[in-house]
């Protein structure tokens, strides 16, 4: 497909009124100077979003940028994952910039992006975000925008979804290839097209200013996707790329969350599991973890040790900036290398 621009704006809509104007206004303020693209998808709104967008034709022709609104009239809204491979689609820039209708491009977003993938084949660029309302995500927010280069590829199995949020993503049209987004109802699209990405060898980069604002708010779509449906996604890809290749492991959390990943696992990745650990004396001194629902006889035993006398590598199960600090001067007293020694699936 010949490329009419450098760089199209990817931007799938549903009653987006309340943000239109602020979104709009963000890539109409781009250092970029070359004309670019604006591929709109218009997900059956019943407000005036349409209508917001037009309005700012004229500005937008004034600058030398495209405006390509496209829709499917008629019925409810379609989804995501639809939305944004009809924005696609529609589009022609050789580089696509993805843009929700609530966040707001910074004025050196697309300019700094396409610098950071031109010259990198198969690579997803993101960036460092702002957070309205500030205080809204705080713990998110700060880990995402702290994650190393190598964290990047080490933290993709928490569940705070792709370290590169999607609403910074910025990719040559290629890494499309692998067949856009998955448009079924419900789904993680972002973390399914991520993963499958990561699967053709894909690489991640991130430019570490701060180029989009993005906002949250109760009608966010993120909203709409069950934490069940996510786990499944996120668990899957751990047990194929990370645990099969594992002869055994420990999980690091004798609680809830850690009891809760044993059981998710299946009958084979369950006998690797060599023990529980925890720093709590109490589950210590049970000793072991007796799993009830299994329809083994002799019912599964799993040991239950005090972090030190455990043997990597880990899985740990245990939420970060919670603690006070404490479980992560416990983890960095270990020695263990990320990506090697112990992954997160918090």
């Amino acid at each position: 497909m010949a490329s009419d621009f450098k760089v199209s704006v990817i931007l799938p809509m549903r009653n987006a009124a309340e943000w239109l104007p602020e979104c709009l206004k963000g890539l109409l303020d781009q250092s970029y100077q070359d004309p670019f693209e604006i591929s709109i998808f218009d997900d059956n709104s019943t407000d005036n979003s349409l209508h917001l967008v037009e309005s700012f034709r004229e500005q937008f022709a004034a600058r030398q940028i495209t405006l390509k609104v496209t829709q499917i009239k008629g019925g409810g809204p379609l989804g995501c994952g639809f939305a944004k491979n009809s924005a696609i689609k529609a589009s022609s820039g050789e580089y696509l910039c993805f843009q929700d209708a609530d966040d707001i491009s910074h004025p050196n977003r697309i300019e700094l992006q396409l610098q950071a993938a031109m010259g990198i084949p198969n690579v997803l660029v993101g960036s460092r975000f702002f957070r309205i309302p500030e205080d809204s995500t705080r713990r998110y927010t700060s880990w995402a925008n702290r994650l190393t280069p190598q964290q990047l590829y080490t933290q993709i199995y928490t569940a705070n979804g792709p370290t590169l949020i999607m609403p910074t993503w910025f990719c040559h049209r290629s890494l499309l290839q692998c067949g856009g987004f998955d448009e079924t109802p419900g789904v993680p699209e972002d973390l399914i097209l991520f993963y499958r990405h990561l699967n053709r060898g894909g690489s991640l980069k991130r430019v570490d200013e701060v180029l989009v604002t993005y906002r949250y708010h109760s009608q966010a779509t993120t909203h709409s996707i069950q934490q069940e449906t996510i786990w499944f996604h996120r668990l899957n890809r751990f047990s194929s790329c990370v645990l099969s290749e594992w002869n055994s492991f420990t999980i690091w959390n004798a609680g809830k969350q850690g009891r809760r990943f044993y059981r998710s696992l299946d009958a084979k990745l369950q006998k690797k599991v060599v023990a529980f650990c925890d720093v709590d004396s109490k589950k210590i001194a049970n000793g072991f973890y007796i799993y009830e629902e299994s329809s083994e006889v002799p019912k599964p035993r799993v040991p239950i040790l005090h972090f030190r006398d455990a043997s990597p590598p880990f899985v740990i199960c245990v939420k970060l900036d919670l603690t006070g600090g404490e479980f992560e001067k416990n983890l960095q007293s270990l020695h263990l290398i990320e990506g090697k020694d112990y992954y997160l699936f918090s």
